[in-house]
């Protein structure tokens, strides 16, 4: 049935340069389809049947399989408030209207997960579909499905997806989205009907993302080829407990009864669910016996000596292996974060003893990559009479081609989350012996399954993947690269010999079936602590953070599926896999997992932190958090409000999460403001940072140049010492031959060129590289303050020389980015965000990407602060990630919450709702939040009925 409507009626936007933009675009697609499908074909797409796509938004439907009436209610952004009387429809209707806004995203989404992104855009996806089939995301995905999810579960699945192939019932790709016409003049893929794996497998794909520390295992790895195990631990430096507080600053854990108890105020404190899941047994030899320690010895995170059994004199040989598997991680299509880099978030929550209402108040910010549209879809799931027939009334954040709410509230609770950043992530070198892999002195035989990827206008293509026995596929089979882990990696004197080579095999909880999507249907309806907990406890991948709050309490608790090694093995660098005592021995029971109920302070924070002091606790999560730069600002800013007995407002959590003070500004520039400087016209540039305040607004020139001279100082004592692999690719050096751990200078005679973009280079200047700094701040002759002479720019041999020359540097880059004129500089002119559509925005005609994306905008904030709109300072000043969205749960009166997206409700590019929302986002601000009948209904500017 063909649409009635194109757009919510309400709060259409006025003649601004934004809605001419879209008019404009939308011409110029009107007029490349004409080109490229030819004048005939071309006069066939014209405005109206680009628009045909557009949802119908008000008006009656009928939806074969619903048991009754569905009300959507939309408000002036686009964003709709379900109601229905029994799960099944609730359910049921969300598909469908998530597949009204966002079908293409969610179709690209499902092809990603499967290994299927060929089908849709040919040949050039060939090696990401074979890296995917390998890991097997919808082989685990059904197994879940079909092995461990409740009957519930499995028919909220069914239902939602009965609601999207209803939406697809009868319709063409143009239809659909017009990125299928354009997909069509190409290809002839059809999009297929929804299954339930579709959506489970978006889980995985969420956990690839938020998958921890296996970059970082692999830069300390690289960087054996270039530095010493001092200097990788000069840059890897310890967390800073004492300096920036751990999440969980109450509690201990009980050796007696192996479990972690809470020592906040009275109140429900026990979690339910899992207390102990068992290692796996057979081939990797595990116990997983429940309450093991699993000790991984003493790492911190910060030593260049890897475990033992590994080595790190043969730089080269490791290098090459884990460069190859960098280059496939980097080229893989991102999820939901920059493949692993730069993610983190912010979530916290004040008891209602420190806030105007007397109720707590909740905030949230989820740091991800910029996507257009957003990874987000916000969302109202209501039943009309909560009962045991309709059990939801819940409203927040999901993800499109996925049921229910991840973060949000429902009457009674209200709940957010940040990346816990644990370590559940492994590398396993396999000496290979014919069709099998060596195991305690026996060969064992892979398991292998062919898989064939069908390829959009060309041949299909066939690949053989292998696992171990105890499930771990075999990466280095998909990457030439990777072979010569195998050949050269580093071993001791006890491995096997490694005849061709060895191969090399991810242990990963995602990879096992697991109970995360029980966990988001129990947390929809959770109504107070201890059902809060015991849904968490489900939450199995990837492990989050997570904060609560209902009208009388709030918490913390970290639930997921966290491994335990042996002390054999501490995880910094590939483990031998020819022998069991390198394997996991089980997983933390959840009772032993840390959480925070009602602490005396008041508040508690999250932001990529500590979870809790190494000292205090048993078992080691990670070796690699961020180092709490976020965190300490975010408390630091609640305890200025609450002294004296001061109060926090709605709008106080606001502005917090709009905080862009500096923090390694806060360190360098009392420094930086001492240095003379011959130069007049870098005088006139340090003069900039007399009187700053450190914040990094958009229109601020001292921000600007500071962060160029920070971006400098990083590039000097370190970037310029970074093996090739880490660096930006492109970027050509005259270094010394790999093996020579000294500094660089210019009298080298090896030119190597960087390998990996810009967006995951390093030094990347977040605040691990704060810390790295302020440690080495208090030792000015450190060799790493030393540079090489430059051209015309003095050689540095101490640290005031090495900033001074940053100093140089930054003013002229900046002279060359923005003029010489510093009146005109502006943080917002170098920091820009552009938001891309993901397929054909990226990689489509030029003509296509200007029609499909939108930008920039010129931003505030920057790496490692509050308002983390964090960019790389090793390729360059352009925003990476943000936060995906923001919202401030009030639990004294939940319609005076607040929300927003950076992007908006729609996919459909030239919708209102495309990215309506994205300038107050850009400026800080947040929209009403409707959840009760009657605020909805005020809200309300388009009612569609969906009638059975």
């Amino acid at each position: 049935m063909p649409p009635n409507t194109t757009a919510t009626t309400g709060d259409k936007p006025g003649k601004s340069g934004r809605k001419k933009g879209r008019k404009a675009r939308l011409i110029v697609l009107v007029l490349v389809l004409a080109v490229i499908g030819g004048i005939a074909f071309g006069a066939y797409w014209t405005v109206s049947t680009v628009r045909a796509s557009f949802p119908q938004t008000s008006g009656t439907l009928t939806l074969k399989g619903l048991s009754g009436p569905v009300d959507v209610k939309r408000d002036g952004y686009g964003i709709p408030q379900i109601y229905a009387s029994s799960d099944a429809d609730l359910f049921m209707a969300q598909g469908y209207v998530q597949a009204q806004d966002r079908f293409y995203e969610m179709d690209v989404r499902r092809h990603m997960t499967s290994g299927r992104l060929s089908e849709m855009f040919g040949k050039g996806q060939v090696k990401n579909d074979a890296f995917l089939r390998t890991l097997g995301w919808d082989r685990v995905a059904k197994e879940e499905y079909d092995t461990k999810l409740s009957a519930s579960t499995k028919k909220y699945l069914d239902a939602y997806s009965k609601g999207v192939n209803a939406y697809l019932q009868g319709k063409d790709g143009k239809d659909i989205s017009l990125e299928y016409a354009a997909l069509n003049l190409t290809n002839d893929y059809k999009p297929s009907a929804w299954t339930p794996v579709d959506s489970l497998s978006w889980l995985k794909a969420m956990a690839w993302d938020l998958r921890g520390n296996m970059r970082d295992e692999a830069d300390r790895a690289l960087m054996t080829s270039r530095l010493g195990p001092q200097q990788i631990r000069d840059l890897y430096p310890d967390y800073p407990y004492s300096r920036n507080k751990p999440i969980v600053q109450n509690g201990q854990y009980d050796e007696l009864t192996k479990t972690f108890g809470d020592s906040g105020t009275s109140g429900a404190t026990g979690a339910t669910g899992t207390t102990g899941t068992t290692g796996s047994t057979g081939a990797t030899g595990a116990t997983g016996t429940e309450g093991t320690t699993g000790s991984t010895g003493t790492s911190t995170g910060t030593s260049g000596a890897p475990a033992s059994g590994t080595t790190a004199n043969s730089g080269s040989a490791v290098t090459s292996q884990l460069m190859g598997l960098s280059k496939v991680l980097d080229d893989l299509p991102t999820a939901v974060g920059v493949n692993g880099q730069g993610i983190g978030s912010n979530s916290w929550v004040v008891s209602g003893d420190n806030t105007i209402t007397g109720k707590p108040l909740l905030a949230n910010d989820p740091h991800l990559s910029a996507t257009l549209p957003s990874v987000w879809y916000q969302m109202g799931l209501h039943c009309r009479t909560v009962s045991s027939k309709c059990q939801y009334d819940v409203t927040g954040y999901t993800f499109a081609g996925m049921p229910g709410v991840i973060i949000g509230h429902n009457g009674q609770i209200a709940w957010g989350m940040t990346n816990s950043g644990v370590d559940v992530t492994d590398l396993y070198l396999e000496k290979i012996t014919g069709d099998g892999y060596l195991y305690d002195g026996k060969v064992r035989p892979f398991r292998t399954r062919e898989e064939t990827i069908k390829v959009a206008g060309g041949p299909s293509r066939k690949i053989v993947v292998r696992q171990t026995a105890d499930g771990m596929p075999l990466l280095s089979d998909r990457d030439d690269e990777l072979v010569e882990v195998g050949r050269k990696a580093g071993v001791d004197t006890a491995a096997p010999d490694r005849g061709d080579g060895y191969g090399v095999a991810l242990k990963w909880t995602a990879l096992q079936p697991g109970t995360s999507m029980d966990a988001v249907f129990a947390m929809d309806k959770a109504s107070d602590w201890k059902s809060f907990r015991s849904a968490a406890a489900l939450f199995d991948v990837p492990s989050q953070n997570l904060v609560y709050a209902d009208a009388k309490n709030i918490g913390y608790t970290l639930p997921g599926k966290i491994p335990t090694r042996s002390a054999a093995d501490d995880g910094s660098l590939p483990a031998p896999g020819w022998d069991s005592k390198y394997r996991w021995i089980g997983y933390i029971p959840q009772d032993a997992l840390p959480y925070e109920f009602n602490p005396k302070r008041g508040y508690i924070v999250t932001a990529n932190q500590a979870v809790i002091d190494k000292a205090t606790y048993p078992y080691t999560l990670t070796a690699d958090w961020g180092y709490g730069t976020r965190s300490q600002r975010i408390t630091d800013l609640i305890e200025s409000k609450i002294k004296d007995g001061g109060k926090i407002s709605t709008d106080d959590m606001r502005q917090m999460q709009t905080d862009n003070s500096s923090e390694i500004a806060r360190l360098l520039v009392p420094k930086l403001l001492k240095l003379n400087l011959d130069d007049p016209d870098v005088r006139q540039a340090q003069k900039l940072l007399e009187g700053w305040d450190y914040t990094q607004d958009a229109d601020s020139a001292a921000a600007a140049y500071f962060n160029a001279v920070w971006r400098n100082i990083l590039k000097l004592a370190f970037g310029d010492k970074l093996p090739k692999e880490l660096r930006v690719k492109g970027q050509c050096l005259w270094v010394e031959r790999a093996g020579s751990t000294g500094p660089v200078d210019d009298t080298t005679k090896v030119r190597e060129c960087g390998q990996r973009d810009a967006d995951q280079a390093q030094p990347d200047g977040g605040d691990r590289w704060f810390e790295v700094v302020r440690t080495l701040m208090d030792k000015p002759d450190s060799d790493w303050w030393k540079a090489p002479k430059a051209g015309n720019r003095p050689a540095a041999e101490n640290r005031d020389q090495l900033f001074t020359r940053a100093m140089i540097d930054a003013r002229w880059e900046l002279t060359a980015k923005l003029g010489k004129d510093i009146d005109t500089w502006s943080w917002g002119r170098l920091h820009r965000l552009f938001l891309k559509n993901q397929t054909l925005g990226t990689d489509g005609p030029e003509v296509l990407r200007y029609a499909l994306n939108r930008g920039p905008w010129k931003l505030s904030g920057g790496e490692a602060t509050v308002d983390a709109t964090g960019w790389n300072a090793a390729g360059g000043y352009g925003v990476v990630w943000v936060p995906s969205m923001r919202m401030v749960v009030n639990l004294a009166d939940l319609d005076k919450s607040k929300w927003i997206n950076v992007s908006g409700a729609s996919g459909h590019a030239f919708s209102a709702h495309y990215t309506d929302q994205t300038d107050k986002w850009a400026k800080g601000e947040l929209l009403p939040w409707s959840f009760t009948g009657k605020a909805v209904d005020g809200s309300t500017k388009d009612t569609l009925v969906l009638k059975p």
